[in-house]
């Protein structure tokens, strides 16, 4: 028996679907190695594992702190694992034990959200070079959900090509569960998920203002937490007297769920993911995707989505114009995301990620 350690402080995150699932199907696959799933104090009953030989331990560590590079060093020094699984690029650079990473996306390097201060942002931004190319450097392996990430990755640091492992998500689907959420909208389009700047709200909201002209009685529906970058989105667009706007805050899966069931189309305007999560959760609910053509998503969403330049308005509501008009373009659409949702598994991923566990324990 090997006893392996899954850092999951971001369970309780917009990432923390993916730790969720890995450490669900780990509990079915392996039921040999003892695992130590690390969660910050707010999430120690977040999950509660259902296999033995899982346990949660308490890891109250910053990320990107000083804290996280000393006392959560001698933390993982003193639990001496046979392996860490840091789920995220932040951890104690000097940790010296066998470990594997997975580098979601390289979004903290690339982009700056406004509703941060600008200095300490750029400090944590040069803090995160540091740490991404000593993960890079000083994992034995590094795991990436898309083949866009994984040619970021190698280009960030070389070395990485011959230790990357490309480990595909999925998205669940539970149709059993939904639950109606109340607006007032006979036809609305839907986006799910933060609101940072480089998701493209402001240019969404553009668009869905030009879709107006010719769909008077058309909803933006905006599902997610109301932290400072949706504020601020919300404030911009009543400023600019926007209409038919709608920003849900914190709702639950089941309303979230149903949302999809109901829109006209699912709109994901991002300049850069990692993955892309929401267009397959929106293709398993039966949600006609739009989607933009940067980075990752036309990989993730093959033909099961129409695309549009993220950065272009007229044509980001020229093509959900397009999907709102055309009856057989919204069937086939469906169909096709249907089909493209087959393509991934959690639990294969979870499969992918115990064989990486298996050869660096071999090691």
């Amino acid at each position: 028996m090997k006893h392996i350690a899954i850092d999951a402080r971001v369970i309780n995150s917009s990432t923390g679907r993916y730790v969720e699932r890995l450490v669900h199907y780990l509990e079915e696959i392996d039921t040999i190695n003892k695992y130590s799933i690390l969660v910050r104090k707010k999430d120690l009953d977040f999950y509660k594992p259902t296999n033995k030989n899982f346990s949660i331990l308490e890891a109250d560590f910053d990320s990107y702190s000083v804290e996280e590079q000393t006392t959560f060093k001698y933390f993982l020094d003193k639990l001496n694992a046979d392996l860490v699984h840091f789920c995220m690029p932040q951890q104690p650079v000097l940790y010296k034990g066998k470990k594997v990473t997975t580098i979601h996306d390289l979004t903290l390097l690339k982009t700056y959200n406004s509703d941060k201060n600008w200095l300490s942002y750029h400090i944590k931004q040069a803090v995160g070079y540091f740490v991404f190319k000593s993960v890079i450097k000083n994992n034995t392996q590094i795991i990436v959900p898309s083949k866009f990430t994984k040619n970021e990755v190698i280009r960030l640091s070389p070395i990485a090509a011959d230790k990357i492992n490309l480990t595909y998500e999925s998205a669940d689907v539970e149709k059993s569960e939904l639950k109606s959420y109340k607006h007032t909208f006979k036809q609305f389009i839907l986006y799910v998920g933060q609101q940072s700047d480089y998701k493209n709200i402001r240019r969404l909201g553009d668009a869905h203002q030009q879709l107006l002209k010719n769909y008077p009685e058309l909803g933006l529906v905006l599902v997610g937490r109301k932290n400072a970058s949706a504020l601020n989105n919300e404030k911009y667009f009543s400023n600019k007297k926007y209409k038919n706007i709608l920003f849900t805050d914190f709702i639950p899966d089941s309303q979230k769920d149903w949302l999809y069931t109901q829109a006209s189309a699912y709109v994901f305007p991002s300049l850069m993911e990692g993955f892309g999560l929401p267009g397959l959760e929106a293709m398993g609910y039966g949600a006609p995707v739009v989607s933009s053509n940067a980075t990752c998503l036309p990989e993730v969403y093959g033909d099961a989505a129409i695309y549009f330049d993220p950065k272009s308005v007229n044509d980001m509501a020229k093509k959900i114009s397009t999907v709102l008009e055309d009856e057989s373009l919204r069937k086939d659409l469906i169909a096709k995301g249907y089909e493209q949702l087959k393509k991934y598994s959690w639990k294969k991923m979870a499969k992918e990620t115990h064989a990486i566990y298996e050869k660096i324990l071999a090691s």
